[in-house]
């Protein structure tokens, strides 16, 4: 324990001085203030990126594929064994997407979901219904076994559990309750319900796992492997609206933000109707049945840098970037995890940093284990609808980004 320094006297000899330890609440303070003077240095490069209002229409002007309208798109196949269905997870946009099509497949579909739903827990359950038109809704919490059993199943049958629930946060207390825990209190309460059969929204990251929720979903899928149910395991690469939270600075006039020269990474984006598409396409195809199935949207595979560039030629600019080094990352990691040992909130955000910097630095493609190298040849595609569409709807004001209660990165 510091009990005093050691100051030079006019001689020349050292003399200590009796100084008394920082009081818990002197020292929480400090760590605060790191807190906060690292936020902002986050902040002053460009790291975090702020919350965007709705910005008024833009016309593009670069070449591009016109953008698929919904009412053009060619319709779903009914299944030809419709299914008594229990989704999971349907108030984000991706369990949204997977509520109509499979209602367009022909399904009864039961959605189970919190008393308050939605970004700050803003929707009731009869705000929840008017979202998911032709499905029933049922209230409960999904981290409670007998609320899973007894709100969510009720005693009925159930032929499949579809599940496109996923923890708010990423942070490891979060991942093993709801990426872990809630999915195998939903697992057990579905095989006594008579479910054969579950499609599992997990994440293509996982197959190089570095992180907490990565972890936890892992091991709610081998549990699944494991429990003799008919299983396909989806593995998306890269969500439209993760990678457009730069859009609306980009519009501003602000450079598009890189780490590293913007090469490091490379995805193929996927829309949440094309996903969507894809996970009830797994009740009646046999080929996903049984099977880990990375998935991603239409190639080919863009970077970072790409993706800057085409967010550029959408607004008729030429591009600007700005490089933010990786080693930033990892300096703010260990300040925030340091602190974090005294206060928990730093430890959460310290949390947050890495999974960002492991965004920045990983490849949402299929790593090839002999090489260990990302592939995106080998990363099977799946759509029609591509990210610049996307953005270039953004830009227009004919679409909009949800990205949760946490925009991080």
């Amino acid at each position: 324990m510091l009990d005093g320094v050691y100051r030079h006297s006019t001689d020349g000899t050292p003399d200590h001085v009796v100084a008394a330890a920082p009081s818990d609440e002197t020292l929480q303070a400090v760590l605060r203030k790191l807190s906060t003077h690292t936020m902002k240095l986050l902040a002053r490069w460009g790291v975090l990126l702020e919350e965007i209002t709705p910005a008024r229409p833009i016309h593009y002007a670069c070449p591009m594929s016109p953008p698929v309208p919904p009412e053009a798109r060619p319709e779903a196949p009914l299944s030809p064994h419709p299914r008594r269905v229990l989704l999971l997870g349907g108030t984000g946009t991706i369990g949204r997407a997977a509520a109509r099509a499979l209602v367009q497949r022909g399904h009864q579909v039961d959605c189970f979901v919190r008393q308050r739903s939605g970004v700050g827990g803003t929707m009731t359950p009869d705000d929840v219904a008017l979202q998911l038109p032709g499905t029933t809704v049922r209230v409960g919490d999904v981290s409670r076994p007998d609320s899973m059993a007894n709100d969510g199943f009720r005693g009925e049958r159930f032929d499949v559990l579809v599940s496109c629930l996923a923890s708010r946060t990423g942070a490891p207390a979060d991942a093993w309750a709801i990426d872990h825990q809630a999915h195998v209190h939903a697992l057990a309460a579905a095989r006594q319900a008579g479910v054969s059969q579950m499609v599992l929204l997990s994440a293509i990251c996982v197959q190089k796992p570095l992180l907490a929720f990565q972890h936890a979903k892992l091991a709610f899928e081998q549990a699944l492997i494991d429990s003799g149910l008919v299983y396909s395991i989806v593995r998306p690469t890269a969500f439209f609206k993760s990678l457009s939270g730069q859009v609306e600075r980009v519009r501003r006039g602000k450079p598009f933000l890189l780490f590293g020269d913007g090469t490091l990474t490379a995805c193929k984006p996927m829309s949440d109707h094309d996903l969507a598409d894809y996970l009830a396409g797994c009740i009646d195809d046999p080929s996903r049945h049984n099977r880990v199935l990375p998935i991603g949207g239409p190639g080919p595979a863009l970077t970072p840098r790409q993706q800057g560039e085409q967010l550029f030629g959408l607004l008729g600019r030429p591009p600007r970037f700005k490089q933010v080094p990786v080693g930033l990352m990892d300096a703010i990691i260990a300040v925030l995890g340091t602190a974090g040992r005294v206060l928990p909130a730093l430890a959460a955000k310290a949390e947050l940093a890495r999974i960002g910097r492991y965004y920045a630095t990983e490849s949402m493609l299929v790593l090839n284990p002999n090489t260990g190298r990302y592939d995106a040849d080998a990363t099977p595609e799946h759509g029609l609808d591509t990210l610049q569409q996307h953005h270039a709807r953004l830009l227009a004001g004919t679409a909009t980004d949800d990205r949760g209660d946490h925009a991080v990165f």
